[in-house]
């Protein structure tokens, strides 16, 4: 059920018109949110109810027999993780590894499965459950329904952020109701998703996927930085709307969901960069692979290779494909040179470095987009050649350009540049900025109704 449709509005007012009804009593709260997570889940596929429901069986009974059988414990933690990423393996990344063990020589049948929607993002989060667990983090829940409630509740269920128990578990434990000012932020978000993802994402989607559909690679530099500059925004106004229609509709049930996107394209180093793009990703591998990997050997070399490791399993869960993987491995190459040169804090002494060394983050951040959006190695490696040959200048119009896309271009950039140069943050000092506010409010929501682009799913669906 994608929030970008009419069913879900329907389906978002009347949860809301219940809410206030059931959220006062534990039970029937749980009950409620996983009763209508399930139909927002099963919207897309009934079946994958069933999968869904095994995964919270098994960290939930790992969790609370890590506590009770202490002598086994790590045992557990091993068979949790291998129940959750061995289902994930059977369903994202079977037909991957099949492909390639027969490019090898090998003749296995090629088995490819539905992929079942949100099961990286749930299957993350048990995980963090059970780890959590197992590190004394925090307490396992001996109630079923306050775990699953934890799990499945909608708003994050198919793409994120992924939520800490340490994070959520307290909160669903505890009956409140909404304030006035939770509840404006809470409207405010969810329009402000909504203008990033069908303004601005889906307008720019139209001619983002018309280039990659092209049989032959355009041959105009100037196109293809044009092209990627494009899908760079659609996919942090996908990915970023996305979020903040889910932290808003948190907001209005009383939870508070991290913040999972930070303008990371006003970044002035790839480390900044990584700390404000998919946090809750981010801070996932920051906290269950990179240092686990770290602490066995605490050396520079060994923090290379251990930042390598993640960033290259990061790649891998995005996709099935040697695409994501080369478009880690890229980040990993970029991190690694910018620590052993240190150009960003060289760069930060002066004003124009401040400026120049945001540029190079981009440069590097776009070079990197090409392998995640491209549809194929080859057509990859064939638009980078294009984009980094400056003698190939030809002008190659946009067929599908408006005035609409225009418009929306120009406004998500000076966005960005009112972020970077911090004019936001002065605006919103100003005595009167209540009702500049609701100006924004009201624009975004008009926008949103008139200028909206053609209905796209939601990129991080296919994750």
């Amino acid at each position: 059920m994608p929030f970008n449709s009419l069913i879900f509005l329907l389906f978002a007012a009347l949860f809301f018109i219940v809410w206030p009804i059931v959220r006062h009593g534990n039970h029937s709260r749980w009950i409620f949110i996983i009763v209508a997570s399930l139909v927002f889940y099963g919207w897309w596929d009934w079946r994958f109810i069933f999968l869904l429901t095994g995964c919270g069986l098994v960290n939930f009974y790992a969790g609370l027999f890590i506590q009770k059988f202490q002598r086994y414990k790590k045992t557990i933690l091993i068979l949790s993780i291998f129940g959750n990423l061995g289902t994930l393996a059977l369903f994202k990344y079977l037909g991957f590894f099949t492909r390639n063990l027969n490019a090898l020589g090998l003749d296995i049948p090629i088995i490819t499965l539905a992929l079942p929607i949100g099961i990286s993002f749930y299957s993350f989060q048990g995980m963090s459950y059970v780890i959590d667990v197992y590190k004394k983090v925090v307490e396992p829940t001996k109630n079923f329904f306050h775990f699953f409630a934890y799990l499945s509740i909608f708003p994050h269920l198919i793409a994120g952020p992924i939520i800490r128990p340490s994070q959520l578990l307290p909160q669903l434990a505890i009956a409140r109701k909404a304030t006035d000012p939770e509840l404006w932020e809470g409207f405010k978000l969810i329009v402000y998703g909504f203008f990033k993802k069908v303004v601005v994402a889906d307008n720019l989607g139209l001619l983002v996927n018309v280039a990659f559909m092209q049989k032959e690679t355009v041959q105009s530099s100037s196109y293809w930085w044009a092209i990627i500059t494009f899908f760079a925004i659609q996919i942090y106004c996908d990915f970023a709307g996305y979020s903040d229609i889910a932290r808003g509709l948190a907001k209005l049930m009383g939870y508070e969901f991290p913040v999972n996107f930070n303008h990371p394209y006003v970044s002035r180093s790839l480390q900044e960069f990584w700390s404000r793009w998919h946090m809750s990703l981010s801070t996932w591998f920051r906290d269950y692979v990179f240092f686990p990997l770290l602490q066995r050997k605490i050396t520079p070399l060994n923090a290379h290779i251990s930042m390598g490791i993640t960033l290259l399993l990061s790649g891998l869960w995005h996709g099935a494909g040697w695409t994501f993987i080369i478009w880690g491995g890229l980040h990993a190459a970029f991190f690694s040179i910018e620590q052993l040169t240190r150009w960003p804090k060289k760069l930060k002494k002066s004003g124009i470095g401040r400026i120049l060394s945001t540029l190079l983050v981009l440069f590097l951040v776009w070079i990197a987009w090409v392998f995640f959006r491209a549809e194929s190695l080859e057509q990859a490696v064939s638009i980078l050649k294009v984009m980094l040959n400056p003698t190939l200048t030809g002008f190659y119009p946009m067929i599908m350009f408006t005035i609409i896309t225009a418009i929306v271009l120009f406004l998500a950039v000076v966005s960005e540049i009112a972020v970077f140069l911090k004019i936001n943050e002065k605006i919103k000092n100003l005595k009167y900025y209540w009702i500049l506010e609701i100006i924004f409010v009201a624009f975004a929501l008009t926008a949103v109704f008139y200028l909206r682009g053609k209905v796209q799913t939601f990129v991080y669906f296919q994750f």
